[in-house]
């Protein structure tokens, strides 16, 4: 990932950080508390493990999300928001809002009846 050094918004800025198929589905499964990275390739649906391991490291190195390892065998790694994750977990359910609504108004219903995601008709 490369995030600009020279800018004309800090729009760009978080685009560069988020920019990707996965990083705002990972963002968005965050939301709840910790997550393991078992549980997040779970969670979303066609993430490769080599995909999701790569975004987390680097939505870590942008402080967007950390991880707590856990001693002992087997290691367990626990994947978290930060505060800077929370504030963009934010956006990203706006923008998940924002998704929902266009598909209602086109009928495209089922995704989201089959995932359990409420819309209003």
């Amino acid at each position: 990932m490369i995030i600009r050094e020279i800018c004309t918004c800090p729009l760009e800025i978080v685009h560069d950080i988020i920019k990707g198929k996965w990083k705002t589905m990972i963002i968005f499964q965050l939301r709840n508390g910790n997550t393991s990275l078992a549980q997040l390739e779970r969670d979303i649906d066609q993430i490769t493990q080599k995909m999701l391991l790569q975004h987390l490291k680097e939505l870590k190195a942008c402080g967007i999300v950390d991880k707590i390892k856990t001693e002992g065998y087997p290691l367990h790694v626990e994947y978290y928001l930060t505060d800077r994750g929370r504030k963009l977990l934010d956006a990203v359910l706006i923008m998940q809002e924002i998704g929902i609504e266009y598909m209602v108004e086109r009928g495209q219903t089922e995704l989201l009846d089959r995932k359990g995601i409420r819309y209003k008709n």
